[in-house]
């Protein structure tokens, strides 16, 4: 099984993206395909992510019971971020109140997107039998004795085959929009149109984005599952499809491309870090060009140094199989690096270039912890330090009022398999705090405020004087937008960069309950200093102090 923690053993759901390869003969060609198997549950989504970026193709599953639920919607707008093409597969044909059309039209009407049936389900729950395929018109059903790796032609049942003929007909239609040389075809007679021109015109179309080929089946009675495997071969995208993958070559900043092949300089994006309790660290990498060869180096464009690859394995689940190469296409796992993150660019020390990274959402809620025991505290900042490097979404922070440790994650899930993860890997035992939302502040008017801030205590005082316009940041726009427009030295330069400092460790805590502050323009257009009291801290004081006060006042 791809789910080997002991965690997703236990609750029954995916946890982790698992990785892993296999062969699969196709009309007697034999596919080397690369699998990652990602969580559904939102507060995993961070999984999600990370693997879609770097995925040609991708299948999504629906329950044919509970059809499109509110993490399918969070996944497939992921999934248009990175224009992924997707077969669907409604799968749990065999469970009760199962109906494949309707989940079909589900991810017509909620997610916006044209769902394309390529099969019609004969029979559902316990009459799950087989299905018409509307390719080529036959119905089809799977021999239970050798789990469904061989099916049989049948006749399509006399009370679904009008159905069936009307389905074919929308197939044919929606493929033939995407070939005008099918079009004509089309209407001259719609019977006259080969396989090999339907599926040709429909993986154009899936390729584009244009349509959703839906299969069904269940995965529980091994139905269906061979037929999807055909269509993923058949339909999607291989690295090879891709002209080139564009990058920034960083010395110019001009763009520069690598084509997927192994005669190009070696390209990379590390998408997963994970500690195996054996092998150490393993930096999950997709190649796009070129050939890594294990005890080789490599350069990481984010640090700008060489890090050296011990060993390459290819990934089956949480077992490894050592090989000596990388190369474009493939996904294996990377050993003996030192400083290598999550969306890091791995490539050629004489030809580098930045891939586009992945984005990752702000935690939405956090909660306070700490060792049971007093022994138990460096356990603690090991392990968590461990988790944060893996998981992205996860952060750690200590709060400066209370000095207690705050974990934050995308939801009370994320953070109860990270306690229990602590627990199980770790051997620390912790308590919690109650879970609090990470909510986050903003102001709502622009004030105009000045900030003196003096000090005298015998000897060399402190003096900062500031005006500033403080008022709500640009929409769209995150973070602080610092102007500066002293002129004729009322501040002097060097101490500017320390009023913007004051600003951005400000916003960490907002003026109405603590929380950050999301955005905020300032806008610094005058102010005094001392020639003998005056230096950076008390700059960056003054505007710690100008914003607290403005703050009350802009609401």
């Amino acid at each position: 099984t791809m789910d080997w923690m002991e965690q997703e053993q236990e609750r029954g759901i995916t946890i982790t993206s698992a990785a892993t390869t296999l062969k699969w003969n196709y009309r007697e060609q034999e596919y080397h395909v690369n699998i990652i198997d990602t969580p559904g549950h939102v507060d995993f989504t961070v999984e999600v992510n990370r693997s879609l970026r770097v995925l040609d193709g991708l299948v999504f599953l629906f329950s044919a019971v509970d059809g499109v639920e509110p993490q399918s919607e969070t996944n497939w707008r992921l999934a248009n971020n990175y224009n992924v093409p997707r077969i669907g597969f409604v799968n749990k044909m065999d469970r009760q109140g199962a109906d494949f059309l309707k989940v079909c039209s589900q991810v017509r009407e909620m997610l916006g997107s044209q769902a394309l049936p390529l099969q019609l389900n004969i029979g559902a729950e316990d009459g799950f039998v087989g299905v018409v395929d509307l390719i080529n018109f036959r119905g089809i059903t799977w021999n239970e004795e050798d789990q469904g790796m061989t099916f049989q032609e049948i006749e399509i049942p006399a009370d679904i085959v009008d159905e069936a003929r009307q389905l074919r007909e929308e197939l044919l239609e929606a493929v033939a929009e995407f070939d005008e040389t099918l079009m004509e075809k089309y209407f001259e007679d719609s019977e006259s149109l080969t396989e090999r021109e339907i599926l040709t015109a429909l993986r154009s179309a899936t390729i584009a984005g244009k349509v959703v080929p839906m299969m069904c089946g269940s995965a529980f009675k091994n139905k269906g599952v061979q037929a999807m495997l055909d269509m993923v071969m058949e339909i999607l995208p291989s690295p090879m499809d891709v002209e080139a993958i564009e990058g920034i070559n960083p010395k110019t900043d001009e763009p520069t491309y690598r084509k997927p092949s192994a005669d190009e300089p070696f390209a990379a994006l590390a998408f997963k870090i994970a500690t195996d309790p054996f092998v150490g660290r393993l930096c999950f990498t997709r190649a796009y060009s070129g050939v890594l060869e294990s005890g080789s180096y490599v350069l990481n464009t984010r640090t700008d140094k060489k890090e050296r690859i011990s060993r390459i394995f290819q990934m089956h689940a949480n077992k490894q199989n050592q090989i000596e190469r990388l190369q474009a296409g493939d996904i294996a796992a990377l050993i003996g690096f030192k400083d290598i993150r999550t969306g890091d660019t791995l490539c050629a020390e004489n030809a580098p270039i930045v891939l586009e990274s992945m984005d990752f959402p702000d935690p939405v809620i956090g909660v306070a912890i700490e060792p049971k025991t007093q022994g138990d505290m460096d356990r603690l900042g090991m392990g968590l330090g461990k988790l944060a490097e893996e998981d992205p979404t996860f952060v750690v922070k200590t709060d400066i009022e209370t000095g207690q440790t705050v974990i934050s994650g995308m939801g009370e899930l994320h953070l109860e398999i990270i306690v229990d993860r602590l627990r199980r890997e770790f051997k620390v035992e912790v308590n919690q705090g109650a879970p609090q939302v990470a909510y986050k502040e903003t102001i709502t008017k622009t004030v105009t405020h000045r900030e003196t801030y003096k000090k005298q205590s015998g000897g060399r005082g402190k003096f900062a004087d500031i005006q500033v316009e403080i008022g709500p940041g640009d929409e769209g726009k995150e973070g602080l937008e610092f102007v500066n427009q002293i002129v004729g030295g009322s501040i002097p330069r060097e101490f500017i960069p320390a009023v913007e400092k004051g600003f951005k460790e400000a916003m960490k805590n907002g003026a109405l309950a603590g929380y950050e502050v999301q955005n905020l323009k300032v806008r610094l257009f005058d102010g005094s200093f001392h020639a003998v009291d005056s230096d950076s801290l008390s700059f960056e004081t003054a505007a710690k102090f100008a914003f607290r006060e403005a703050s009350k006042i802009a609401g």
